[in-house]
């Protein structure tokens, strides 16, 4: 069931499915640029779903998108493999497998059993959407320095998933902390 409606571009996010020229494409990445002077734009970075072909467009913020609404379901992360990723839907026990393509640089974030929102068109798996926050081990860090206050600069340091990051001066190799999925960044050391 895909149903096609007029939204203006400025409430287009991230995951959303547009129809352009009668071709689907998946949003990557939405911005609304407000200049001191002109018209605001929203910059739209997105992904055809045909044949992953990435472009770039400018609309004014105010202007009508056909946006199609997909099929958007929680699912949970199995495993990757030469494949794709595998996902569950933890209802009907139905499997679907995502391209590297749709998963993007979110494949670093994904961690067995968790749970996603997966947008499918057709049964195909076409964009998802991670939880907020996840939680890593730090597998290496520069050690504290003495006389370093906790309110000085971050340190640089890697997660067991391979991401980069920084992380307080307290924050040790083999602390689990918890980090945002859209860019990595620290959120706190984690409770558990």
């Amino acid at each position: 069931m895909n149903i096609e409606v007029k939204v203006i571009a400025s409430s287009l996010r991230k995951g959303n499915v547009v129809d352009k020229d009668g071709k689907l494409y998946v949003i990557l990445f939405a911005e609304n640029i407000h200049p001191g002077k002109g018209t605001p734009v929203t910059q739209l970075d997105m992904r055809r779903i045909g044949d992953g072909v990435k472009v770039s467009e400018r609309y004014r913020t105010t202007e009508m998108v056909e946006r199609a609404y997909v099929e958007e379901r929680e699912h949970t992360f199995l495993y990757s493999d030469g494949e794709g990723f595998h996902f569950m839907n933890p209802e009907s026990y139905d499997q679907v497998v995502a391209t590297e393509s749709v998963v993007g640089d979110m494949a670093p974030y994904l961690q067995e059993g968790m749970a996603v929102q997966l947008a499918q068109f057709n049964d195909v798996p076409i964009s998802l959407v991670l939880p907020q926050r996840a939680t890593f081990e730090v597998v290496e860090t520069e050690p504290v320095t003495k006389g370093q206050t906790a309110s000085s600069s971050y340190k640089p340091a890697v997660l067991s998933n391979g991401v980069r990051t920084a992380v307080p001066p307290h924050i040790s190799a083999g602390t689990r902390v918890v980090v945002m999925t859209a860019d990595g960044s620290y959120v706190e050391r984690a409770k558990d």
